[in-house]
């Protein structure tokens, strides 16, 4: 018969001795572990010191490696940082910085640019969570980590909107609309709708003005940022500009006006270079939701922030109509001032008197250069044969260019209109110089000794014509006055607001000097010679005057004046006569931009109610009452009620005209002096 054993049944267990296998059926156990005998342990060297070594010197090198691989990152992040914003320091060579006249508009260059790296790092930061896969060596595998990125601020931030505005909006015009049904029966319901309407508007203005206070603290940075980057381009721009001068000498020959706009012309090519980099740089991420999500978004913040805070909506509540009651009581008191307070903010210049004049006093400082130009182009510009002048007067009417700036800027600084001054300059100034070289001849005489075959002595005398160069320059200088540049460049709502500070003046009249204050023309007597308290006139220009009626076409003044051609005659016509009767000046071939100027800078110039006109004065004409002068004549005389006067270009003709004193159509008069 078999016999039947049970099958054997095998465990392990953790011992004292290590991990062993035991046999339940037999009882036979078995140590399976590399575990020394703890009989022999005494005999195993002992390492415990070094391997503490060794774990710290890993626990060093790992936070080491981590140490240096943070630093790296945010190195890493700044030169990114550098990258995609476009750097205003220039690279100069050591053959540039030893060029003695390159040195000090290097040194301007680089501190512009240290400057604006300071100024950079007052832009406020922000840490932005990203994601970066990197390798650790130590462990000799790649990882995915989240870390905090430093980056700057967008400039202006974010908007944020206020949840309550917009259910605030719908309570109030449902308020409004029921308050608009009934108000017509109860004068005092209207009047304290009025009152309330005015208090939002108060209170709205006030909460704005708070809040631009605030965000313009917050800019800031940015607006240093800003100017110091200007400071930076500007320098640089000038060190192109003398690196130019220094490559190419001929530059440095050319008048100061043109100089002036190739300087002006090089920090624009800069300029553009510098935000061509910037846009290069720039890179567009991140997703638009949709505007149904915004919504709904927008809707459920709402609910759950008055569900929160229903205690402080109603606090707020009453708190704003309590204040709107109060303001009730003030609303015969703002109905008095309110419409002409308004109106005249309206019509008047928003800058700073000491910004205003500062951009005046800049403007007419180039004007000055330009001038000096002019008036020594022979010193500066010697060699020529002959030199011929086509120049027109350098000047310009104050507010004529501060209703331009002020319609363009609304508010502006003397820093804000730099570059916009400079541009104005070289649209209203035309500078041209031509050299021309004509071949003429001179008569040179020489004599030739002979003798005769009898021994005697003879002398003849020879003239020959000897050609040469005859070298001639031309000056011609065009001033195109302001207003037909300015109504070209400004858009349709600009072009009102320039026509209305023209005609108010900025309600400031007195501002850059003369002018009155009831805004008419100005009557300035400052340059006129009175004989016994009377102005005597000049019975002989108006003689020549009068001898001209009849005359069509305008030959011989625009031809006497320089013109090639037919042109508006009636100035050339005023400047020949008095060319005529002797006298130089004034001479001029624009109204607006040249004789009224000549008038009003010399201190003789009467408005359209000036009494004590003479002979011999020139009169101005307004025809379309815009501010400008269109047509001019001379004064023959006046009987108190009627001006009589001699003009030529009316009707392409020389004829003798009258007006009522004081008529709207006149300008004003030129005061002349004999």
């Amino acid at each position: 018969m078999k016999e039947y054993k049970a099958p054997n049944k095998v465990v392990q267990k953790m011992t004292r001795a290590g991990a062993e296998v035991q046999n339940l059926t037999t009882g036979e156990a078995e140590n399976i572990s590399s575990r020394p005998d703890d009989s022999n342990i005494s005999e195993q060297p002992v390492n415990t010191a070094g391997k503490v070594i060794d774990r710290l010197d890993k626990e060093h090198t790992r936070r080491s490696s981590k140490k240096a691989a943070k630093k790296s990152r945010k190195t890493s992040d700044r030169g990114m940082e550098a990258v995609n914003r476009p750097s205003s320091r220039l690279q100069f060579t050591k053959e540039e910085r030893a060029a003695p006249k390159l040195q000090k508009s290097i040194r301007k260059s680089d501190m512009a640019a240290d400057r604006l790296d300071t100024v950079r790092e007052n832009i406020p930061k922000k840490k932005k969570l990203v994601r970066e896969r990197t390798f650790d060596e130590a462990l000799g595998k790649g990882k995915t980590r989240l870390r905090f990125k430093e980056t700057e601020k967008p400039f202006g931030g974010k908007m944020r909107l206020n949840p309550l505005s917009r259910p605030m909006q719908e309570v109030g015009m449902k308020l409004h609309g029921k308050v608009y049904e009934v108000e017509k029966e109860n004068a005092g319901v209207e009047g304290g709708h009025a009152a309330e309407r005015l208090g939002e508007k108060a209170v709205g203005k006030g909460y704005r003005l708070v809040k631009g206070s605030i965000r313009h603290h917050k800019l800031k940075p940015y607006r240093a940022a800003a100017r110091a980057e200007q400071s930076a381009i500007k320098a640089n721009a000038d060190f192109l500009y003398q690196k130019a001068l220094r490559d190419n000498p001929q530059l440095a020959a050319y008048n100061p006006l043109s100089r002036f706009l190739q300087k002006q012309q090089i920090k624009r090519n800069y300029a553009k270079q510098i935000r061509d980099a910037g846009k290069n740089a720039q890179s567009v991420g991140g997703t638009v939701k949709s505007a149904a999500k915004k919504a709904k978004e927008a809707a459920e913040n709402t609910v759950k922030f008055i569900t929160r805070n229903w205690k402080g909506v109603l606090v707020l509540l009453a708190l704003g109509l309590l204040i709107l009651f109060f303001l009730g009581g003030l609303q015969s008191c703002s109905a008095l001032f309110g419409g002409a307070s308004s109106s005249v903010i309206a019509t008047s210049y928003l800058s700073e008197d000491t910004d205003m004049l500062a951009a005046e006093a800049d403007y007419s400082a180039m004007e000055s250069e330009l001038q000096y130009e002019v008036d020594n182009f022979e010193s500066l510009h010697p060699g020529y044969d002959e030199y011929r002048y086509h120049l027109d007067g350098i000047y310009h009417d104050p507010h004529e260019l501060a209703a331009y700036l002020s319609a363009k800027y609304t508010a502006y600084t003397e820093s804000d209109v730099q570059r916009e001054l400079e541009w104005i300059l070289g649209l209203q100034y035309d500078l041209d110089i031509r050299e021309t070289v004509e071949i003429r001849y001179r008569t040179e005489t020489y004599t030739e000794t002979w003798t005769d075959e009898n021994g005697n002595k003879h002398t003849d005398t020879y003239t020959e014509e000897v050609p040469y160069e005859y070298t001639i320059v031309t000056v011609t200088l065009k001033n195109k006055g302001l207003s037909s540049i300015f109504k070209s460049k400004l858009t349709p709502e600009q072009k009102k607001l320039y026509d209305i500070y023209r005609q108010t003046l900025g309600n400031m009249p007195l501002l850059f000097g003369g002018g009155s204050v009831n805004n008419n023309p100005s009557t300035d007597l400052s340059g006129v010679r009175f004989v016994d308290g009377e102005r005597p006139g000049n019975q002989a220009v108006v003689n020549i005057a009068k001898s001209q009626e009849g005359n069509v076409g305008g030959y011989p003044y625009w031809s006497w004046y320089g013109f090639n051609g037919r042109v508006e005659w009636c100035a050339c016509f005023v400047s020949w006569v008095y060319n005529q009767a002797g006298y130089s000046d004034p001479r001029f071939a624009a109204c607006t931009s040249q004789g009224r100027p000549w008038f009003q800078s010399r201190g003789q110039w009467g408005d359209r109610y000036y009494a004590d006109i003479a002979p011999g004065d020139a009169i101005f004409f307004d025809w379309d009452g815009d501010g400008t002068a269109d047509h001019v004549g001379i004064v023959i005389g006046t009987d108190g009620t009627t001006v009589y006067t001699v003009e030529g270009n009316s009707g392409d003709a020389c004829k003798i005209r009258s007006y009522p004193v004081g008529s709207s159509v006149i300008d004003g008069y030129g005061l002349m002096n004999w």
